[in-house]
Parts: C-alpha cells; structure tokens; sequence
C-alpha cells in the first residue's frame, strides 16, 4: 500500500463545483511543482560544488585508481576489462567503478575536471532519485524535496562527491537509489520483470562498492514505513516481527549481500594493525560523532587518526545515548513509524563501517555517512512536522528553519569542497583540524616536492620520525625529498632504512635504484630492479629502468629487450617506446626506431617524432 495521502496539506485539492480551468490550474500543479523542484535540487547542487571542475586530482588514491593506474589509461582493452572484472584493486572488487574510470579517462585523457564533472553528474541524478522516490512512497513534495537536498547539499558528502578516488560512493549510491525506485514500483504491482531490476541494480551497486551490502535490510524498513506492506499480510512472523514472507521475498539480496561481505573482508589489503579493545572503543564514539556532525559539520577532514586512546566517559556516554535513543523509537515505532525507520536506516548502513572489523586505518571518514545520513534526514523531515500539528504553523516555522538549514548546510559545502583544489590545500586544511596526522604531514610532503619545495618536505617527515622511529613510509617519503633536492646519497641511507623495516618495499627498492643510478652505481641499481621483479614480475617500471641503464652503458640490445619486456605488458608505455626508439637508432636501425616514435605519437606524444622529422631521420 502506498501512502499517497498521507500530507493531505501539500497534495492539490481538485473541487468538482468550480471552473475547468480551475481544476486544470491545480492539475496542472501536479505536473510543474515536482518539475519545479527537480530543477531547484540541480542548480543548488551544481552551485555548491561550482568550483570543482577546475580542482586537480590529489595524491592520495587518486594515483593508485587514475594517474598511475596503466589499465584505466590502456581503455577498453581485453587485457584491461579482464583486469577490472578478475582482480581485486585496491582492496575492493569495484569492476563497474574501475569501467567508470576507463570511460572518463577515454573522454577526458588525464583532465581532472572531467572526472569531477561525472561524480557530480551521479550525485545529483542520485539526490533527483531520492527526491522521487519518497514523493512516490509518501505524497509529500515538500518533506521529500528536503531529504533529497540535505543529502545533495550536505558538508560531509563533499569527500564523496569530490574525491575522484570516491567514484565507487557516487557509482554505488545511483544503483542504490535506483533500485530502491525500482522497488517502489515493484511494491506498487509485483511482478517478475520488476522484481528483476531491483535485484539488478542492487547487483550493480555491489560491483561499485560493497558498502551497499545493507539495502535488504532498508527494503523491509521501508516495507514498514512508508509502503505499508508489513501491515496487510497475515503469515507466520519470525520472531515476532518479520513475515516470513518477507526473509523468501529479501532472501536474494541476503545472498548478494552474504557473498559480497565475505569478498571484501578477503580482499582488504594489508594495514597497520589497530588494537581491537581501541576499535570497539571507537565504534560507539564515531557512530555519535557522526550524528553530531550531521548536525554541526565543522573542521571536517580527508583523514582522522586513531588517538592512543579514548576517555573511558565518552565511550560510556556515546553507548547510553544511543541507547536512549533506540529505545524511545522503538516505544514510538507505532505511532511515529518515520522516526523507528529513520534510525534504524542510520544505524543499519553506518554499522559495517564503524570500525570493528578494521577496514583501514582511520577512525573515522566523511565518506561513511553518504548514505546513513539519509535516516536522520528523514527523522528530520517528518519528525518536525509531528512536533508542529496546524498546517499554518508548519509553513511559518520548518519551511524557513528548513530553507535556513539547507542554505547554511550549501555554503559549508561550498567552503569544505574548496579545501579540495589540490594536495597541498587539502592537507594543509587537514593538519589544522586533527592533531598527530601523519598521513596528512606525508601526503602534504609529496605534494610541497612535486612543487619543488623539497626542505620544506624533508621537515615535514623529522617531525614523524621523531614520534616514529619504525615508520618505513616516512624514511620512504624523506629519501624521495632528499632525491628531488639532488642529495642521492641522502636518499640511499633512507631508503635503506625503510627497506630494512620493510623488507618488500617494492617502491623504496624501485627508487633507491634510481638513487643509486643517478650516482653512476649501475649494478647495485640492477641488483636492485632484479630484486623488485623475482618479488613482483609485472612490475613495469622495473624493466624500464634496467633498459635505460643498458642505454647509458651503451648496451643498446639489452636495452631494447628491456623496452620490449615493458611494452609487452604495458603498449602504451609511451617513455619505454620513444627510448627504445632511440636505442634502435643508435645500433643505426632508423626503421624501427621511426615506427617507436610513430606509436608514442599515435597516443598524443609526438616530440620524439618531430625531432626525429626536424634531423631527416623520419619521413
């Protein structure tokens, strides 16, 4: 059952004894409000994120999935689709969000606006989706269209949309929403081929990202509240609560769900450990410091750091208000039945993210309350209007403290998605708001040497080797400061000191070779490569910089066959084929060399090529 009437204030009331043309105003209404408001959720969503088209990617993440990711740059290959759909990246297996980048790389080459414009695109298709979704299930526009803007307009969802590395939340999010509109439809008029498409986007929005593994338990919420179908079946309930009809109708999506979950806890990458008494302390913590955020999003940051420890009252404190709290819903979950699935859409989806099972080493992420937030939203939104009876009085009082929120929550976007632009902003803001974030002081530290400001990178990292004096990822980052100010053998002792904490530290290997070639100590830079590639034999770069040690050695045939092994697993390893090029060229092979640079300009770098022209070399 759907309750189309259940705001009788907001619906157009059509009265036979006046004019046709009346009644057809008002009917007219139906049709251009909800139009109206569509695009109302567009341009406020594409004001507050205005800017973001002309931010660059940043260092973190953004690398592993575009900027230094050779299959999203290879396109639609069969070598890169097997690879989206076979492997597990980055401790997920995302293949539909890995497909998204190819396309937009495709598209956009590495133009970071163009990426940012799709996340965009998703996000607000997604607000539209939510807006339409609790318009169809509840009949009211207004209560709706404030969900659907809190979620397109709030702070803490500028990590989600803004972030490139985040395409999965935004990718996932459209399928979620999408197969929940499916489901509304489904629950209008079941029937096979709808039924289908629910259980295909859900599908779908599983291969983005897993964290939408919660959506049956929100269908049967909803089922309850507003769809009503809880209400008008007469079978067996388990324990008292659930129709049995309901576990065979969901059982699908638990099945989705169970393999899913099982996938990701075995494809989480390795991390540093986090201890579990401070993760179930944290768990409680977070769970409220992300409703408070909600509320009062400020000094929000790109990564929060585990503290040594929590104060035993903050625990307790976050466990007996969440407590309160679930237990007034479940008093009021007949009478305020908004409220009860308001809450427990909250509680269900932030539940698998809140640290328990560690999933990385963060206390806490902005990003995890993309789609929770919607609860509280919704609590919001009708919950207000339980506590305000007269109609009159609800349009005087929430629609301007509503409009007040949503265009305070706007320009918080706007602010927090500035500090987005680039690394240096994005950390820089991150260090004034956390305290001990050394992710924030290394990833800062990358972005000052990509600016050339290596000193200011090399203090940077003393201050996380003086706290931590075992942390391989700080020598690892000070030897590429100390490489990028020419000091090599500076940066030899610190990636030396970062390979013996870590013995497989296939980038401190990688580039102490390069330190090591740049003092003109050849060997112990192969001995190196060699080691990288009996630990990782598709490493690329590896065969790369052993062929460019045999060219400055004059060993022109090894350097070739080096180029070729490179090539081989990378085609448009464009620095491997205009250097073997000229490897051909110097054992006089004009040629092959011609055809090398052929193919770099073939894929848009054609310098060597035009030299080449410019010397009479290649015609």
């Amino acid at each position: 059952m759907i309750f189309e009437k259940q705001d009788k204030e907001e619906m157009p009331h059509f009265n036979p004894s006046v004019s046709h043309e009346t009644n057809q105003i008002a009917k007219d209404d139906v049709r251009i409000k909800p139009l109206l408001i569509y695009i109302l959720l567009i341009t406020m969503t594409i004001a507050a994120y205005s800017q973001v088209m002309g931010f660059d990617f940043v260092n973190i993440d953004d690398p592993v999935y575009v900027t230094e990711n050779l299959h999203i740059q290879s396109g639609f290959t069969s070598d890169s689709l097997r690879w989206a759909f076979s492997d597990v990246y980055a401790g997920f297996w995302h293949p539909l969000t890995l497909l998204s980048l190819m396309l937009d790389h495709y598209l956009f080459g590495l133009n970071a606006g163009g990426y940012h414009l799709t996340n965009l695109i998703l996000h607000t298709i997604s607000s539209l989706l939510l807006f339409w979704l609790f318009r169809r299930m509840t009949g009211a526009i207004w209560r709706s269209f404030f969900v659907a803007a809190l979620f397109a307009l709030h702070p803490l969802h500028v990590e989600s949309v803004v972030w490139i590395a985040e395409r999965k939340d935004v990718l996932s999010a459209f399928f979620w929403m999408l197969a929940i509109c499916f489901y509304v439809l489904y629950s209008e008029k079941p029937g096979l081929v709808r039924y289908f498409f629910v259980l295909l986007s859900f599908a779908f929005g599983l291969m983005s990202k897993s964290m939408i593994l919660t959506l049956p338990v929100i269908l049967i919420l909803l089922d309850f509240w507003p769809l009503g179908r809880l209400n008008h079946q007469s079978e067996i309930k388990i324990a008292g609560l659930i129709p049995l009809w309901q576990l065979k109708e969901k059982a699908p999506f638990f099945i989705l769900s169970a393999v899913f979950s099982a996938a990701t806890l075995h494809a989480q990458l390795p991390t540093k450990h986090i201890p579990l008494d401070l993760r179930l302390a944290n768990a409680p913590i977070s769970f409220v410091d992300y409703l408070s955020q909600i509320f009062w999003p400020f000094d929000l940051a790109v990564f929060y750091p585990f503290p040594s420890q929590f104060p035993t009252w903050k625990i307790f404190g976050s466990i007996i208000l969440i407590l309160i709290i679930t237990f007034f819903v479940l008093r009021a979950a007949k009478r305020f039945p908004c409220l009860f699935v308001g809450w427990f859409w909250y509680a269900v989806t932030i539940l698998p993210v809140l640290g328990i099972i560690q999933i990385g080493e963060f206390a806490m992420a902005d990003r995890f309350t993309y789609l929770p937030s919607i609860g509280i939203s919704i609590m919001l939104a009708w919950g207000g209007a339980l506590m305000i009876k007269a109609p009159v009085m609800r349009r005087r009082i929430l629609f301007p403290a509503g409009a007040i929120f949503l265009v305070s929550m706007s320009l918080l976007t706007f602010q927090q998605s500035g500090h987005w632009r680039d690394s240096v902003s994005l950390f820089e803001h991150a260090l004034k708001v956390t305290r001990n974030n050394d992710l924030a002081l290394n990833n800062l530290g990358k972005a000052l040497i990509e600016r050339g400001r290596s000193e200011e990178a090399v203090d940077l990292y003393n201050k996380i080797i003086s706290r931590q004096k075992n942390d391989p990822v700080a020598y690892y980052n000070r030897g590429n400061a100390y490489y990028h100010g020419g000091r090599y053998q500076m940066s030899v002792d610190d990636y030396t000191r970062a390979i013996r904490l870590y013995p497989n530290y296939i980038n401190a290997l990688n580039n102490r070779g390069g330190s090591y070639t740049k003092l003109g100590q050849y060997q112990m830079a192969i001995d190196d490569y060699k080691r990288i590639i009996l630990l990782k034999p598709d490493y690329v770069a590896a065969y790369y910089n052993i062929g460019n040690i045999y060219a400055l050695q004059g060993r022109q045939g090894a350097a070739i066959e080096k180029y070729s092994k490179a090539i081989r697993m990378n085609p448009g390893h464009v620095s491997a084929l205009k250097n073997r090029g000229f490897a051909y060229l110097n054992q006089g092979d004009k040629k092959n060399g011609c055809l090398d640079f052929q193919r770099s300009c073939a894929v848009g770098f054609c310098d060597a090529l035009l030299w080449a022209k410019d010397q009479g070399i290649c015609f």
